[in-house]
């Protein structure tokens, strides 16, 4: 397990992938693009049956790239952790192969992680439909929130999060099929810390137009296991926090 010896200044991004063809290149454009340089790219290959090896080609003379690749198909979170275990920097970003930050996303949450001396930062999001350009709503983020604000709302996006390990530690995702992002920051932010907010759009999550209403019934039934799973919660307390998540998910019409 590594707890210690990561690059001081160095941003890691992990960017799991599996069968992304469509959108990968536009993702790894977007990491490079990033108005703070001093960065690694992570992507982490969960046994694709596309090619992906063709796009990862195009940039074999960037060293800040590396390709990993699975050989069995173990799902998102492994895929995150494989990234995280082999990662450099002492600040870890999560970004996927199919989603899409503003240039200077990194540089503004390091900023104000800096000048507050803060281990957990976060920001507010565009949900486009399949294009960057078809916004379907924008994500808002209050300026602040601690275990229990998170519990009531899983607002924040993995796609918009940048945590600084010297100050967490160590961290991993939970093993499960639904939320395992929500329940690391919850696992984070019960150890004390508080996570700060832009409340700047800094990023875009991409949505299939077919996937939406699939996708909510299988996030409102995950977020019930993993409170009870990952956050040990009585079924009194789930039920009390899952009430605000519904009304909450609600609100954000997604």
């Amino acid at each position: 397990m590594k707890q210690e010896g990561y690059i001081d200044g160095l941003v890691s991004v992990i960017m799991p992938c599996y069968n992304a063809t469509a959108h990968l290149e536009e993702a790894i454009e977007s990491v490079l693009a990033q108005t703070y340089k001093n960065l690694e790219l992570l992507i982490v290959d969960d046994a694709s049956t596309e090619p992906i090896e063709n796009i990862i080609w195009k940039y074999r003379k960037d060293d800040r790239i590396r390709y990993v690749k699975h050989s069995m198909n173990h799902g998102v979170a492994v895929a995150r952790n494989t990234g995280l275990l082999q990662s450099k920097g002492r600040y870890v970003a999560f970004l996927d192969s199919d989603d899409l930050w503003h240039s200077d996303k990194l540089k503004q949450q390091l900023f104000v992680m800096n000048t507050r001396q803060v281990a957990f930062m976060y920001s507010a999001y565009e949900v486009v439909r399949d294009t960057p350009d078809n916004k379907i709503n924008t994500i808002q983020v209050p300026q602040q929130i601690n275990y229990n604000g998170l519990l009531k709302n899983t607002i924040i996006g993995c796609l918009t999060v940048l945590i600084d390990r010297k100050q967490t530690g160590y961290f991993e995702m939970p093993i499960i099929s639904v939320g395992e992002d929500s329940a690391t920051w919850l696992n984070i932010l019960k150890e004390g810390h508080v996570a700060y907010g832009i409340q700047k759009p800094l990023a875009k999550y991409r949505v299939a137009g077919h996937s939406l209403s699939s996708n909510k019934l299988k996030m409102v039934k995950g977020t019930w296991r993993m409170y009870r799973q990952t956050q040990n919660l009585s079924i009194l307390k789930t039920s009390y926090y899952f009430s605000f998540y519904v009304i909450n998910a609600i609100l954000k019409r997604i």
